[in-house]
C-alpha cells in the first residue's frame, strides 16, 4: 500500500496595484441609500406645490460607530449656485430626513449629501472617557487640539490649562458651531444622482372644477349662446365656491358627417355637431366658432373669470373633422387607408364619422408635433394656463413628454389635466411624463369595497409621489346607474364623496338639477345629450344642489386636512353601507372623521372605529367632534362610536376634531451585551 502524501500547499497569488481584488482608493465608506422622494429611480421628476416643503429622507450610514451628518442640497429655477438645508437622524426610525421650502413653479432637482463629523465623534467620546474616568483623558485632548489646527480653529484647551477648563473648553457648543463652519469634510460622499422634481401651483394638487358648454348659456331657449352669455353664469359658479371653469372645444365645428341630436347621423337644419369635431373653414385649434364670439371676446370672458377668482380650463383635443385647414395643408398628418380617404376614428363599436385622428408618427412628424404645441403657446398667450387634455392614452407617450416639457420651458406654471379612462399602467405612466392630474374610475366605483379597493391602489405611497387623482361626479360622457336611479340621495353623496375624498374634484352643469335621464337603458350616455344640441337649465328651479356645492366648498377651502391626497386611511365600519375615513391633519391642523352612507334612500346605523392612537387620543378619553356639515357638536369615547345617516336628511357626517400635540416618539431599545353622533 502506498501511503498518501499532503497536497503541496498554494501560494496565494501576488497582489498588483489596479488589481481587481483590491478594495479601490477611492471607495466611499458612507452609504447614502434609498433616497425620497424618487420616481423610478429618478427617471421621472416627484411632483410638489409651491408653499409647501419637500421632505427628503435617506438612510446614511457607515461602518463603526462614528457620529454622521447630512444635508439635502438643492437647485431651484434659476438658482446660479445650489442651496443646502440640514437633515436629522430619527432614531425611532433609524433615518435621516430634512426639508427646504420651494418658493417658485418650474424644474427643481436635489440629492443628498453625508460625511463623519469627526469633531462631534472626539467630544462624545472625550466626554465617555471622562465620565469613566480614564487616563487617556490627556491624549484626547490632544486629538482634540490637532483638530481643531486642521479647522482653523484656535485650541482653547491648550496643556498649560487644568485638566478641568480643558475638559470643559472642549465641550463648548460654540466650539462645536465653529468647527461645523470652518473643519472641511475628510470623506464628503454625494448620492449617486441628482433627483428631479416638478413644483407647480396650488391648483395643480387642489381645486373644485365646474365644466359647462358656453354654447347652452343664453338665456333665451333655442338661442345659441355666445362668450357674453357665458360671463354671466361666471358669478354664480364664483358663489358655489368653485375654482376652475372648464370649457369643452370652443373652435369651429366641422361640416362633414356633422353630428345630430343624439348622435344621429341625419342632422337636421341648425343642428350645432359635436364640439369634438375641430375644425371648418373659419379655422382649426386656433380658432374660435363664430356663434360664440370673437377671439376678443374670449379674452374678456378669461379675464372676467379671473376677476372673480376663477381659472379658465380649456380642452385641449388633437384631433379634426373632415373640414379642418390640416386635412387640405397637411393631407400627410392623417392615417391615408389603401382607398385614398382618411381614416376616421373609431372604437368599435363606436364610429365617430365626423372626426379624423392624426397620425404621430408621420413622416412630417416634426411639423405636426410642432403644429400641436403652437396650439397651446396661442391659447397660453391668450390667458389659459389649464388644460384639460382629451385622450391622451390614445397619442404616442414620447409626444406627450415632449410637448408637456416644451411648454413648460417657457410657461412652467401651465396645468394639465389627463382624461385617460384607460388600464391603471397607462393612467399612471401619463402623470409620470407630466400631467398634473388625472381623471380615474371614481364614477364607477359605488360600493364600500369598490371606493376601498381602488384608493389604496392609487394612494399607494410610491403613486402619490406623482400621480394626483381629480374625482369627476359626472362627466358630458358619463351618467352613471347609480346616478339614473338613485334619486336626489344618490346625487348628494356622490358629491360629498368626490368632495372629501380627493382635493381634486369636479362637476359637469346639470349634476346640480339632478340630471339623470339616460338616452336608453344600460346607456351612460344623457338622453338629448349636450355634446350634440343645446341645453337650457334653470338652476333656480326648487330642490337644486347649489347650497350642497358651496357649502361643500367653503369646508374643503377651510380645512387643510382636505387639500392633500397623502393623508387619507380608510376604517372599518360595522355596516358596509357606511363608509368610514379619515384624513389626517396637516401640520397642526384638526383630524377629519368622515361616514357617507351609500345607500341613496334608506337610512343605516353603524359603529366605526376611529383611529384614535393615531390622533393622540388615550382609550377611554372623551373628545368632542364638531359635524361642518350640520354644526351639531358629539362627545365622544374611544375608539368605537355610533353613528346613524339617514339620507333624508344628511347623507355624511364631516366630523372635525381639534388637533392634539403627539405623543413622545419612543426611543429604540439599545442593542443587548363611544359616543353617539
Amino acid at each position: 500500500m502506498t501511503a498518501s502524501r499532503p497536497a503541496p500547499a498554494r501560494r496565494a497569488p501576488a497582489r498588483r496595484a489596479g488589481d481587481a481584488t483590491l478594495a479601490p482608493a477611492t471607495a466611499p465608506r458612507l452609504v447614502i441609500a434609498s433616497v425620497t422622494p424618487a420616481v423610478d429611480g429618478g427617471r421621472f421628476p416627484a411632483k410638489r406645490v409651491t408653499g409647501e416643503p419637500c421632505v427628503v429622507g435617506a438612510d446614511v450610514f457607515r461602518e463603526g460607530h462614528d457620529l454622521l451628518r447630512a444635508r439635502i442640497r438643492y437647485r431651484g429655477p434659476g438658482d446660479a449656485q445650489p442651496r443646502t438645508a440640514p437633515m436629522t437622524l430619527d432614531p425611532a426610525t433609524d433615518r435621516w430626513e430634512g426639508e427646504f421650502a420651494l418658493d417658485a413653479v418650474g424644474r427643481w432637482s436635489f440629492t443628498v449629501e453625508a460625511w463623519t463629523d469627526e469633531f462631534a465623534t472626539w467630544r462624545e467620546r472625550l466626554a465617555k472617557r471622562v465620565a469613566a474616568q480614564q487616563p487617556e483623558v490627556v491624549v484626547e485632548l490632544l486629538v482634540g487640539a490637532a483638530q481643531l489646527q486642521r479647522g482653523d480653529c484656535r485650541a482653547p484647551c491648550g496643556a498649560a490649562r487644568p485638566l478641568e477648563e480643558r475638559v470643559a473648553a472642549a465641550q463648548d457648543d460654540e466650539l462645536a458651531a465653529l468647527m461645523a463652519t470652518h473643519a472641511p469634510p475628510s470623506d464628503l460622499t454625494t448620492y449617486e444622482r441628482e433627483l428631479p422634481l416638478l413644483v407647480e401651483r396650488p391648483s395643480a394638487a387642489f381645486a373644485s372644477w365646474y365644466e359647462f358648454f358656453p354654447r347652452s348659456t343664453s338665456p333665451e331657449p333655442g338661442r345659441h349662446g355666445t362668450f357674453a352669455d357665458a360671463e354671466a353664469w361666471l358669478p354664480r359658479i364664483a358663489e358655489l365656491g368653485f375654482d376652475v371653469v372648464y370649457l369643452p372645444p370652443i373652435h369651429p365645428i366641422g361640416h362633414t358627417f356633422r353630428k345630430g341630436r343624439n348622435n344621429t347621423l341625419t342632422p337636421e337644419p341648425g343642428d350645432v355637431g359635436s364640439p369634438w369635431a375641430i375644425g371648418n373653414e373659419h379655422g382649426g385649434h386656433t380658432a374660435v366658432e363664430p356663434a360664440l364670439g370673437t377671439l376678443a371676446d374670449f379674452e374678456r370672458f378669461v379675464q372676467r373669470a379671473n376677476a372673480l377668482g376663477l381659472e379658465v380650463a380649456l380642452d385641449y383635443a388633437l384631433q379634426c373633422s373632415p373640414d379642418h385647414p390640416w386635412v387640405k395643408e397637411h393631407p400627410d398628418w392623417f392615417v391615408i387607408r389603401p382607398d385614398g380617404t382618411i381614416a376616421y376614428a373609431e372604437n368599435p363599436p363606436k364610429k365617430y364619422q365626423d372626426i379624423y385622428p392624426l397620425d404621430f408618427w408621420s413622416q412630417d412628424r416634426d411639423g405636426l408635433w410642432a403644429a400641436c404645441r403652437d396650439a397651446l403657446r396661442f391659447w397660453i398667450e391668450r390667458g389659459v394656463k389649464t388644460f384639460r387634455v382629451d385622450n391622451p392614452h390614445t397619442k404616442p407617450f414620447a409626444f406627450w413628454e415632449w410637448a408637456i416639457a416644451e411648454v413648460r420651458r417657457e410657461h412652467p406654471d401651465v396645468v394639465f389635466l389627463s382624461e385617460a379612462f384607460t388600464k391603471p399602467k397607462k393612467l399612471l405612466h401619463l402623470a409620470k411624463l407630466g400631467f398634473s392630474q388625472s381623471y380615474g374610475y371614481f364614477t364607477w366605483k359605488n360600493a364600500d369595497w369598490e371606493i376601498r379597493q381602488w384608493l389604496d391602489e392609487f394612494l399607494a405611497p410610491d403613486v402619490v409621489e406623482y400621480h394626483r387623482g381629480n374625482m369627476f361626479v359626472n362627466t358630458p360622457d358619463i351618467l352613471h346607474e347609480f346616478l339614473q336611479t338613485g334619486g336626489r340621495g344618490a346625487f348628494r353623496l356622490r358629491l360629498l364623496l368626490a368632495g372629501t375624498l380627493s382635493p381634486l374634484y369636479g362637476v359637469y352643469s346639470g349634476y346640480e338639477l339632478l340630471e339623470h335621464e339616460p338616452v336608453r337603458p344600460g346607456s351612460e350616455e344623457y338622453l338629448d345629450s349636450e355634446k350634440y344640441q343645446l341645453r337650457h337649465r334653470d338652476f333656480a328651479r326648487p330642490g337644486n344642489l347649489d347650497a350642497d356645492m358651496a357649502r361643500l366648498n367653503r369646508i374643503r377651502r377651510a380645512e387643510p386636512a382636505l387639500q392633500r391626497q397623502d393623508n387619507l386611511t380608510f376604517h372599518p365600519s360595522d355596516n358596509p353601507n357606511v363608509l368610514f375615513y379619515r384624513r389626517a391633519g396637516v401640520r397642526g391642523s384638526a383630524d377629519l372623521l368622515v361616514a357617507v352612507n351609500l345607500d341613496p334612500r334608506n337610512a343605516h346605523a353603524t359603529m366605526v372605529h376611529v383611529p384614535i392612537d393615531e390622533m393622540h387620543i388615550d382609550e377611554g378619553e372623551p373628545y368632542e367632534v364638531e359635524d361642518l356639515l350640520t354644526g351639531a357638536r358629539y362627545t365622544w369615547r374611544g375608539s368605537r362610536n355610533y353613528v346613524r345617516l339617514d339620507p333624508a336628511h344628511e347623507p355624511a357626517h364631516v366630523l372635525r376634531v381639534a388637533p392634539r400635540p403627539p405623543r413622545p416618539k419612543a426611543r429604540p431599545a439599545a442593542p443587548a451585551a363611544g359616543g353617539h353622533a
